[in-house]
């Protein structure tokens, strides 16, 4: 690990009383179109200063939620190399009994994440792409293959992705079985009723939620690597957070690209990440 002096905003520095422990993975070797998610472990983290602790529509401090910044890990290069520590590093703190929120970086830091966890979650996957290549420029960890390896951990039937609206022809052919909801079905049905499809394909099961930032128009997050028209919105998204709250076991934000940003991309980020440490407040509501 790395250390850096700039911590997420509200957060102790004790890492064995925290509830949530925040990972930053500052990686973009497998981007495909804009560089620069390595900076959006940091920018989201200057960016969080910018809000008060006392989250009014929740009726909560999130200094009460006892949150701790491990800061970065090493910058890596081979993606292999980075899933393996990854892997490593979110497992000792999984164990720990910590709720671990992490920040990319791109979308491929999530899988090595997400094995740690049982395989009888669910995966709720907010994304403009789908992302199911099996490999993408002969890498199979790609961060266009982030959900095709989800589904190689939890089965196809355990997923559920909103926001869709680029789908490749070799995607489809790989996601048979796959139900996602496109951006086009929550703009003419509404998120509530989008909830009502994920909770009803999910059951009961536990949930980990991995946020790709291109999830949500570029018109509120142009900051990211493949911006993509038509998307979700940001109170639709915290809709999503507040509605999965009790069942949320992990968390990641991902594919903030500061040097395409003016600031609000890391800013929406900050702020969706207070949004899921709120989760973790006992009066949470």
């Amino acid at each position: 690990m790395s250390t850096h002096r700039l911590k997420f905003a509200d957060t102790i520095d004790d890492y064995a009383s925290a509830k949530v422990a925040i990972l930053g993975v500052p990686y973009d070797r497998t981007t495909s179109y804009r560089p620069g998610t390595r900076f959006g472990p940091n920018a989201i983290r200057e960016a969080s200063w910018n809000f008060e602790s006392y989250l009014f529509d929740h009726g909560i401090d999130i200094r009460e939620v006892d949150v701790f910044d491990m800061g970065d890990t090493e910058e890596f290069g081979p993606v292999e190399e980075m899933y393996g520590e990854v892997h490593s590093t979110a497992s000792s703190v999984i164990r720990d009994g910590k709720f671990l929120l992490t920040f990319g970086g791109e979308h491929s830091i999530s899988p090595p994440i997400l094995t740690n966890y049982p395989k009888d979650i669910g995966v709720v996957v907010v994304d403009a792409h789908l992302d199911f290549r099996d490999e993408y420029l002969g890498w199979k960890y790609s961060h266009a293959c982030a959900s095709r390896r989800f589904a190689d951990h939890v089965g196809i039937g355990s997923i559920m992705q909103i926001g869709i609206r680029s789908v490749a022809g070799e995607d489809l052919e790989n996601a048979k079985g796959l139900e996602f909801i496109d951006a086009y079905y929550v703009a003419d049905n509404g998120i509530d009723a989008s909830i009502r499809r994920i909770e009803q394909k999910l059951g009961k099961k536990r949930i980990y939620l991995s946020i790709d930032i291109d999830g949500i128009d570029p018109a509120f997050a142009p900051g990211t690597g493949t911006p993509e028209p038509f998307g979700l919105t940001p109170i639709q998204v915290r809709k999503l957070i507040s509605k999965l709250s009790g069942r949320l076991i992990g968390a990641d934000i991902v594919e903030v690209s500061p040097p395409y940003d003016n600031g609000n991309t890391s800013a929406l980020a900050a702020r969706l990440a207070r949004e899921i440490i709120a989760t973790r407040h006992p009066s949470y509501r």
